[in-house]
């Protein structure tokens, strides 16, 4: 028991002999539910948090509902959640809101081989992927090479779309159909032409992955990780990274100003740097590490990344507008498109 204890504080320190905060506690976490949890669970919590003393909950739900509960807690001196699992846009919305803490990067050791992009003052950026164009080889023989061909009306319910993506799936069809992510009436044009054609639309990504290998649709838009992981599972399923430059995904993490266990939380963040736990999510869901030390193999960076080429090409969503814009684009999707 004394070694054990030794190994666990040890397991708490980092390089220089500083504390990652103090171990124990409970640790509640806010995330979606599905692949992603597990894997946290798998990759985090089990091998990092659980052994240092913590009990770590995961309080499972959608985005735009753990938004919305952080803003009803706002005034509340200890907030229901210590860390939110979120996008990027996402993060720095409830960042804009007042709803979260300035990462303080001296608190976390293992930031210091954080990717020069990747250090916002809003979170900790734990994973990275970009939308590319998805489809059966099997049904579709001539690969298509942009957005645009595989989002055509003239696929009709062959195509489809997840809901809970759908800030990423507006600004996709913005830069079809306007140029520019933030073209989003002519986006919401293009995606109400392919509604009324038979644009299928998913609740979930596994939902969707049960939709491309049953054949029930040939294709869409989907990151690149997710299309890796398919693969591996079996499913007949190509990606393209689209020629109009693809529009990335970040996935990270934000700490809520009325967490509870605040040195808990940046013991999470911290192990969410761990080169295992970048290694890990690359292996079993194929994004991308923020880290210089992850370790991927080569042949495996190769699958799941992107090249200079494609990286300059890349279309960033533009934080400020889609924060502005969230309240009319959610409502617009919710009530008009998927009614």
């Amino acid at each position: 028991m004394t070694g054990l204890a030794g190994a666990v504080g040890a397991s708490l320190i980092g390089p220089g002999g500083q504390a990652l905060g103090q171990s124990g506690g409970r640790l509640v976490v806010g995330t979606w539910g599905g692949d992603y949890a597990r894997l946290l669970d798998k990759h985090i919590d089990k091998p990092f948090l659980v052994p240092a003393g913590y009990e770590v909950i995961q309080d499972l739900s959608g985005d735009p509902e753990r938004r919305a509960k952080m803003l009803a807690e706002k005034r509340l001196r200890r907030g229901s959640s210590d860390i939110q699992a979120l996008a990027d846009t996402t993060m720095y919305q409830v960042f804009d809101q007042g709803l979260t803490h300035e990462i303080d990067y001296s608190r976390i050791p293992n930031a210091k081989n954080l990717l020069a992009n990747m250090r916002p003052n809003f979170g900790v950026y734990g994973i990275y992927s970009g939308m590319v164009v998805l489809f059966n080889p099997d049904r579709l023989p001539t690969a298509p090479t942009s957005y645009a061909e595989i989002l055509d009306p003239k696929f009709g319910s062959n195509i489809g779309v997840i809901d809970i993506q759908y800030r990423h799936n507006i600004a996709t069809a913005a830069l079809i159909a306007g140029g520019s992510v933030t073209k989003i009436e002519e986006g919401k044009r293009l995606l109400m032409e392919l509604r009324r054609a038979g644009l299928r639309i998913y609740p979930t990504n596994e939902a969707y992955a049960q939709g491309l290998q049953t054949g029930e649709i040939i294709g869409g838009i989907m990151w690149k990780a997710r299309a890796l992981q398919w693969q591996a599972a079996g499913i007949k399923v190509r990606a393209v990274t689209p020629k109009e430059g693809f529009i990335p995904y970040i996935s990270g993490f934000v700490i809520p100003k009325n967490a509870p266990n605040l040195d808990g939380a940046y013991a999470y963040l911290n192990a969410v740097l761990e080169p295992k736990v970048q290694l890990g999510f690359a292996v079993d869901l194929g994004y991308d590490g923020t880290v210089s030390n992850a370790g991927i193999p080569a042949d495996l960076q190769a699958r799941i990344g992107f090249s200079a080429e494609e990286v300059a090409k890349m279309n960033a969503l533009d934080f400020k507008f889609f924060f502005e814009h969230e309240a009319e684009i959610k409502s617009w999707w919710d009530q008009t498109f998927k009614a």
